[in-house]
């Protein structure tokens, strides 16, 4: 399973980034970030989301062990 965010938390111990630090094994899928949410009503940006979002998909196995990835 892929988590898609745009959490950037870094507050706490019981912040999302906090836990991918703590639980991230060599295993583990990335969480993907989306960089700029606020310019998802950009045709282009969100092509470019897509685009990156398949192409992470398609070769998962090389992203194994990655702690969070951002797209664009």
């Amino acid at each position: 399973m892929l988590l898609l965010t745009d959490n950037r938390n870094m507050k706490g111990k019981d912040s999302l980034e906090q836990t991918i630090r703590d639980e991230t094994t060599s295993a583990s899928l990335p969480v993907l970030t989306i960089g700029n949410t606020g310019r998802m009503t950009e045709r282009n940006y969100r092509e470019k989301c897509a685009n990156r979002l398949a192409e992470i998909i398609y070769d998962i196995e090389q992203y194994k062990g990655v702690s969070r990835l951002f797209i664009p």
